[in-house]
């Protein structure tokens, strides 16, 4: 699925707020939640995502969705990781 699949995938699920984030090379960000839904395609790079229950392990052409305040820790891959990220506030 190339970006503009992507976004228009984002647009008929009801994420607003498109936006690209970049990560630097084997950051991490220890648990944390966001005060919204997010679903991601990976653009470059990789990232590891763990929650309670699973690890996700994501690389350039995958996508990761997260529901809204899931608690969660991230590393990103040695060449850090760069996403294209919708963003559905809960109604």
């Amino acid at each position: 699925m190339n970006q503009e699949q992507f976004k228009q995938l984002l647009t008929q699920e009801g994420f607003q707020d498109l936006v690209i984030v970049e990560r630097e090379a084997d950051g991490y960000l220890d648990t944390h939640t966001h005060p919204f839904e997010a679903k991601a395609l990976i653009l470059e790079g990789s990232i590891v995502i763990q929650t309670e229950n699973e690890t996700i392990s994501c690389v350039k052409g995958d996508i990761f969705h997260l529901g809204h305040a899931k608690p969660h820790t991230e590393r990103y891959g040695p060449s850090g990781v760069k996403y294209l990220v919708g963003r559905k506030s809960e109604a």
